[in-house]
Formats: structure tokens, C-alpha cells, sequence
């Protein structure tokens, strides 16, 4: 089984997948983020700060690090989001803008000579995309919206990015008829949900899982761009 933990920004998809790889003892996996990229790509600059242009190295990026790492697991994954989510994110600034919280308060983003290029890569990249998808994924289980959003200071991202980018990713699978499960509640209700869905087998309880899951998670470096690129620089 392939399975890709879907939702958009702040749902919870990474505790989510955390939790029922554990559950289950199926490996995870997952893109590499763009705190973990931009120190590498675009050393000083946040995510915030990117142009259109920028935004597509990330964007093609993250989805060449998560085809790799998948392909390293033949017999099956849980996947923390999947290729559609890079190319919706990215899609979706073609209506909000190329930084969303610039437009936040607008009904309509201009479309200048940037965005019109932007866009028409944007769907380009969409065709790799929809076809890594089809073929790497058996199904979905999507997070819907239930919380709002967390400011972490790190991605532009607002409730209106948030909406579309959910109807993006749910009209594109529908459009792919990949199946689809939508999961909502808490962590525990979530996984109880998804073993009953898939019928899989668990090698710990649910409260074991969510609390390695709460470890893992624990672990995560949570420093924005900047402060990384800080950080290495001391210590060299």
C-alpha cells in the first residue's frame, strides 16, 4: 500500500502520518521541507521573499527530493503529502499572488508579465505532477480544514491560499479518480478511522504510536531559514 496523508497547510499531515506509520510499522516518508531548502538554494533570502522564478527551483526541489525518497520504499509508504501538494501550493499563488499575504486583502491579483510566465510553467510542472501522482499513490486519506491556521512565521500562507489549495488538490485527485477518504477529528479518531478504512494490522496501540509520534515530532528543527543560515554560519 501507497498511501499519501492529504490536506493543506495546518491540518496536522505530518503528526497524521507520524503517528500511522508507527501504528502500523509501515516506513514514512515525505518531501524535503523548504526550511531544509532554502539555506542550500537561496542562501539569506525567506520564503517570503522569493520571485516567481525562485518559487519554481523550490517547487521542483522538493518534488524531485520526495520522488527519490519514495523510490527507495517498492513495498509501500505513508506518505507526508504527496507531489500534488508542491504543485498546488504553487498553483494556487497564480490567484493570491506570488506572496499571498501581499494580496490578503484583495478580491483579484493583477496579473502582470511574471505571473502570466509563472502560470503557464506552473502548469507545465502540473503534468509530471499529476502523472507521479497517479502512479505512485493507491489512494488518499485527506485531513480536511478543522483548525486554524498556525503563524509560524515562516510561510506566507492565509485562509484564503488555504481554501483553494484544498479544492485544488480535491478536484485534481476526483479528476486522477484516485480514492479518496476523508478523515477528520482527533489524532486518536483519525488513526482508529484509517485502520478501519485500510484494514491494516498494528503492531502497538494507538496511545503507544501518537505518543513516538509526539517524540518524533518533538525532534523537528522548527528554525526558520534565516536562523539556520545563522546557526551555520557560528559554527564554521
Amino acid at each position: 500500500m501507497k498511501l499519501s496523508i492529504s490536506g493543506t497547510y495546518s491540518v496536522g499531515k505530518t503528526i497524521t502520518s507520524m503517528a500511522i506509520a508507527h501504528l502500523t510499522g509501515m516506513p514514512r516518508t515525505a518531501a524535503p521541507t523548504m526550511r531544509e531548502l532554502l539555506p542550500i538554494s537561496l542562501p539569506g533570502k525567506t520564503l517570503e521573499e522569493c520571485n516567481g522564478a525562485e518559487l519554481i527551483m523550490l517547487i521542483t526541489r522538493r518534488i524531485q527530493g520526495r520522488a527519490v525518497a519514495e523510490s527507495h520504499l517498492p513495498n509501500g509508504y505513508i506518505s507526508d503529502g504527496s507531489a500534488l501538494h508542491e504543485w498546488s501550493y504553487a498553483n494556487v499563488r497564480v490567484k493570491v499572488g506570488i506572496n499571498p499575504n501581499d494580496s490578503v486583502d484583495l478580491e483579484t491579483v493583477e496579473m502582470t508579465d511574471e505571473v502570466r510566465f509563472y502560470a503557464e510553467v506552473m502548469k507545465q510542472i502540473g503534468i509530471p505532477a499529476r502523472q507521479h501522482t497517479k502512479a505512485n499513490y493507491d489512494a488518499f486519506v485527506h485531513l480536511p480544514i478543522e483548525f486554524p491556521i498556525v503563524e509560524d512565521g515562516h510561510r506566507p500562507v492565509n485562509e484564503k491560499f488555504r481554501q483553494l489549495a484544498e479544492q485544488l488538490l480535491l478536484d485534481t485527485l476526483e479528476e486522477l479518480q484516485i480514492p479518496v477518504h476523508i478523515v477528520g477529528g482527533t489524532i486518536p479518531e483519525r488513526l482508529a478511522r484509517i485502520v478501519e478504512i485500510f484494514d491494516f494490522p498494528t503492531v502497538m496501540t494507538i496511545e503507544e504510536a501518537i505518543a513516538k509520534a509526539e517524540a518524533e515530532y518533538a525532534l523537528i528543527d522548527t528554525r526558520n531559514e534565516l536562523e539556520r543560515l545563522s546557526d551555520a554560519s557560528v559554527a564554521a
